[in-house]
């Protein structure tokens, strides 16, 4: 089984859209947009594993400016195909090698939290405050553990020792993958990121959680 995060999103790039077209999780898009394009509204933003495009597209008529990054070219290339963006440059770019460059006001990571060693954490917000201005928002999105439904506590297939969770997932390609999925409560979220944030507010929706705060002076 293939354990690796960049071969899973490769494989799993045309089919990856029909998670935004579940039903009952259409109320929560709903919100979490308005809440990113309130956020966003005119800032420059630092977008890390952008996917395809998804969030991209629902902030670009807020921000002033998007630059969104993520390693698989094949993802990036369906989030160029959405539209015309006038505001945003896409570049395929490992968020872990990624050289600083221009300051952001803005950092914004949707379903990548939860694909983060717990362990690597710390040293993953050392890395990206270095690409923010002082006081900049930084926000994620990613989803909860909903009982009955697709990431409910039974989903699980592997704990190691640091508390990583793991699902073993198959896509229509026939390929299986067990991937990286943890699922962090609001205390943990807050402990972490108050390391390097303020003013840290957690929402919580149906099937997703969010957290946003302020980067510290």
């Amino acid at each position: 089984m293939n354990q690796d995060l960049t071969s899973y999103y490769k494989h799993r790039a045309k089919e990856y859209d029909k998670v935004y077209l579940i039903p009952e999780e259409q109320e929560d898009l709903v919100k979490a947009t308005k809440i990113f394009q309130e956020l966003f509204s005119k800032k420059a933003v630092l977008e890390i594993a952008c996917g395809t495009g998804y969030w991209t597209e629902q902030i670009s008529g807020a921000a002033t400016s998007i630059f969104a990054t993520d390693v698989n070219a094949s993802v990036i290339e369906i989030a160029k195909s959405r539209k015309e963006f006038d505001n945003i440059i896409f570049e395929v770019a490992d968020m872990y090698t990624l050289a600083p460059g221009m300051k952001y006001d803005a950092l914004f990571g949707g379903f990548i939290w939860s694909h983060i060693l717990l362990q690597d954490l710390d040293d993953f917000f050392l890395k990206f405050i270095n690409f923010l201005k002082p006081n900049s928002i930084i926000a994620f999105i990613d989803s909860k553990q909903v009982k009955g439904k697709y990431h409910d506590v039974k989903s699980i297939a592997k704990i190691d020792e640091q508390g990583n969770t793991y699902q073993a997932r198959r896509l229509e390609d026939g390929t299986t993958h067990l991937v990286l999925k943890n699922f962090p409560s609001k205390e943990f979220l807050v402990h972490k990121l108050s390391k390097i944030a303020t003013d840290i507010i957690y929402t919580d929706l149906e099937h997703y959680w969010i957290v946003c705060c302020k980067l510290k002076n």
